[in-house]
């Protein structure tokens, strides 16, 4: 039920200047390719792996792959058509000993011609569809298993983050965690993942405040969290984050070991890590395309902007923020139902009225978004280690989201952004959730804010401010906006940030068939489905026993 009485018309307007403002972007992203989508669509295609003898450490086949074509004969046509010709001008069984074989500088990467393109491309589009089909066979599964088991019996749901660095102690944190009544798990990444250019192999024991996000943690973690739910009678949804310099690949990685949400902002790489725009604004058109095919949930990050700008100055830009990432989501086919967008309980208590605010803006952010699985963030910039005031506070954040209907409730710590929660913190900030969902659980229905009152009238301001701010955006840019600080008061330039030089502009002819059969699904379209020729890239095939995971043998 509407409960400000938003104006439709002005409703509209703001999502008609929210396209207006992302169809530029959507151009520029359909322009250019990445090193990190050339790379995940190798992933899709079987390819997994490292080389272990590199002085440096560790080096993925698929970067290796990618460079070296890069290096040969350029990415501007695609990575596919050049790896898939030498996989069978080698004779080579299987992408990871082509990938070997390139290390060690026996391969000569060629784009190819004439009927050399044709079984490459055929080849190349029966590896991606295999990829393609353990993704799909996943979300039948993730159905299967939430029609036995069940959702939790209310919302929000409670989201819960694990972050010791080890992925065995993770493990047993997350179980315990779902026992005490955690419905979302997320494995929070290690400190600086973002800005690495390739993901990790294996299991990982050695994470900074966090744990790396590599396919192996994602494969352990999902069978853990299975097992549990079986325990507590309700399906446990797994949370990792497919953001930075790598944010196609982990989502492939992410849907090929059937996790349920990832963390996937249109800007927040830009921002707050100072990614290349131009890089992220691809990189997430393409993860949104893979987690709409995987029916994974997004959660957006609009949050982060009011730990940088004020709480109250600023709501309108979470606004926007939350328009333009519906409008990004929809338009790479991610229906309401995955569209997790984020605001956050951030005001500075000590402002008058504060409560009433926190309020209006998440009353807001839910009426916008009905359909939503909206994700409420606790108080983290005015926790000041009074522990006693900061348990209090996250009572008030567990409150508002009761009051106003939302979806996800990331559970608040007391000793948030002071240090680094203790498992018995943990364990009280679940207490005071459940605390209040069992006091309060139903209140919404006699939450009524006075139609001509405090709350309402600030739902209308903030709106109307948010109008204002996508009209001048439309007028000069998204980028143009960006680069002037307009969100979070970062300002990051088109032209600058890390990652750039891993952004191509696609030639006329070139070929991606894991972006063509995603768009196919998007549109609705049946693209040819070519029997897969010899030699294959060595991926297990849809009816082959096993973990579910596509690849080959390591």
């Amino acid at each position: 039920m509407a409960l400000l009485d938003l104006d439709p018309r002005v409703v509209a307007g703001a999502r008609a200047l929210a396209a207006r403002a992302a169809e530029p972007v959507v151009a520029l992203a359909k322009a250019h390719t990445t090193v990190a989508v050339e790379r995940a669509t190798l992933r899709l295609a079987g390819i997994t792996g490292a080389d272990s003898t590199h002085r440096a450490g560790d080096v993925p086949w698929v970067n290796r792959v990618v460079d070296t074509v890069r290096e040969h004969c350029g990415l501007e046509h695609g990575v596919a058509l050049p790896v898939f010709h030498a996989l069978r001008r080698h004779g080579l069984p299987s992408l990871t000993e082509l990938a070997e074989a390139t290390a060690a500088g026996q391969v000569r990467y060629e784009l190819p011609t004439g009927r050399d393109r044709d079984r490459a491309r055929r080849a190349a589009t029966a590896a991606v569809t295999r990829g393609l089909r353990t993704v799909d066979r996943n979300r039948a599964q993730r159905d299967r298993l939430v029609a036995r088991l069940g959702d939790p019996p209310r919302r929000p749901w409670i989201y819960l983050i694990v972050a010791t660095g080890d992925i065995d102690e993770d493990v047993v944190q997350a179980g315990n965690a779902a026992r005490a009544g955690a419905d979302v798990i997320a494995v929070i990444r290690s400190t600086g993942q973002s800005l690495l250019d390739y993901v990790p192999e294996g299991a990982t024991h050695h994470g900074f405040a966090g744990t790396y996000a590599t396919q192996e943690n994602f494969r352990i973690m999902r069978a853990a969290l299975d097992e549990v739910s079986k325990e507590v009678g309700r399906y446990v949804r797994l949370t990792n984050y497919a953001s930075g310099l790598c944010m196609p690949e982990i989502a492939v990685l992410a849907g090929l070991q059937r996790l349920d949400m990832m963390l996937n902002d249109s800007m927040y790489g830009i921002l707050f890590r100072d990614i290349n725009p131009v890089r992220t604004f691809v990189d997430q058109r393409f993860s949104r395309q893979v987690h709409a095919r995987a029916g994974i949930i997004i959660n957006t990050g609009e949050d982060n902007y009011l730990t940088t700008a004020d709480a109250v100055d600023a709501a309108h830009t979470v606004t926007v923020s939350q328009l333009l990432n519906e409008r990004f989501a929809h338009e790479a086919g991610l229906p309401d139902h995955l569209l997790g967008l984020g605001h956050a309980f951030e005001i500075n208590p000590a402002v008058p009225e504060s409560f009433r605010l926190e309020l209006a803006h998440a009353l807001l952010a839910r009426e916008l978004f009905p359909d939503a699985p909206l994700k409420w963030m606790p108080p983290t910039k005015h926790m000041t280690g009074d522990v006693f005031h900061g348990y209090l506070l996250d009572g008030f954040f567990n409150l508002a989201g009761v009051l106003t209907g939302q979806s996800i409730l990331l559970v608040g710590m007391m000793t948030e952004a002071v240090v680094t929660p203790f498992l018995s913190d943990r364990d009280l900030a679940l207490a005071n959730v459940r605390y209040v969902l069992g006091a309060a659980g139903g209140l919404a229905e006699d939450f009524r804010p006075a139609p001509d009152g405090f709350i309402a009238q600030r739902a209308h301001q903030v709106l109307g401010e948010a109008v204002d701010l996508l009209g001048r955006i439309v007028d000069r840019g998204l980028l143009t906006a960006i680069a002037e600080g307009t969100f979070g008061l970062m300002k990051r330039p088109a032209d600058g940030g890390r990652g750039a030089d891993g952004v191509v502009e696609k030639a006329e002819d070139y070929v991606n068939p894991a972006a063509e059969l995603l768009e196919a699904g998007l549109t609705g379209a049946t693209p040819e489905q070519p029997e897969p020729e010899q030699p294959s890239s060595g991926q297990p095939g849809p009816g082959r026993p096993g973990s579910g995971r596509a690849g080959v043998a390591r």
